[in-house]
């Protein structure tokens, strides 16, 4: 599954495909099918700090622009890579940059399993919730047919997607702050980053990638749907 998602990733433009992992089996293997891999340590309270390991052994420059792309998501399009790195590239004043997508039904805006963002005009988070965020106080009652009035480009809410691209001059800040009281409320570690006031860019996809792999029957989904694809 992790040569499937460098493989993802490799066709994404990007410069440089590393692969970050406690694991010395996984180094052995990305080794093995030649992708460059990095040992780190295994106490890394996120896996951010785990990229900023990596990004400070490679003596990444300041402004490098790092993509997090986790290991549990071989179905990862290439095209969001590029475009969450474009976003923060385009955008000097920003620290981070990630992608969200239009929530279309109710029960995905009702989900704490689904994390909902809120966005500025100049497209940079306000404020991630598991709660649904922004709350309409006039239309909650209704919300169950929200993708019979909507469409992707009128919807209100927003779904956080768990890609990240990075400054490396950020992560090295990001590893002195301590967690945030409304990160450890939320347990959502991006949270950080607006506590200590520094810009997320966010790019709104049209549709989100097909789900990562968090259990067997995960597994075999993303099987079948491979096989589906017919993709290498």
């Amino acid at each position: 599954m992790i040569i499937r998602v460098a493989e993802r990733a490799s066709r994404s433009g990007a410069s440089k495909i590393v692969i970050a992992t406690d694991d010395q089996e996984i180094v052995s293997v990305a080794e093995a099918h030649g992708y460059q891999a990095t040992l780190t340590r295994a106490d890394h309270p996120s896996g951010t700090d785990r990229i900023a390991e990596v990004c400070q052994r490679l003596n990444a420059e300041a402004q490098q622009v790092i993509v997090n792309v986790q290991g549990d998501e071989p179905m990862m399009d290439p095209a969001l890579i590029t475009a969450v790195a474009k976003r923060l590239t385009d955008e000097p004043g920003a620290s981070v940059s990630t992608a969200a997508v239009p929530i279309m039904d109710g029960e995905s805006l009702q989900s704490p399993h689904v994390v909902k963002v809120v966005c500025n005009a100049a497209g940079h988070a306000l404020y991630f919730s598991r709660a649904p965020i922004p709350y309409h106080r006039d239309q909650w009652p209704s919300l169950q047919q929200l993708s019979l009035r909507h469409t992707t480009e009128t919807a209100p809410w927003l779904r956080h997607l768990g890609i990240y691209g990075f400054r490396a001059s950020a992560l090295a800040e990001f590893v002195t702050w301590p967690s945030a009281p409304i990160e450890r409320t939320e347990q959502l570690e991006q949270l950080r980053w607006l506590w200590q006031g520094r810009a997320i860019a966010v790019h709104i996809a049209r549709e989100a990638p097909h789900a990562g792999v968090d259990t067997p029957e995960d597994l075999d989904r993303v099987r079948a749907l491979w096989s589906s694809t017919q993709t290498d």
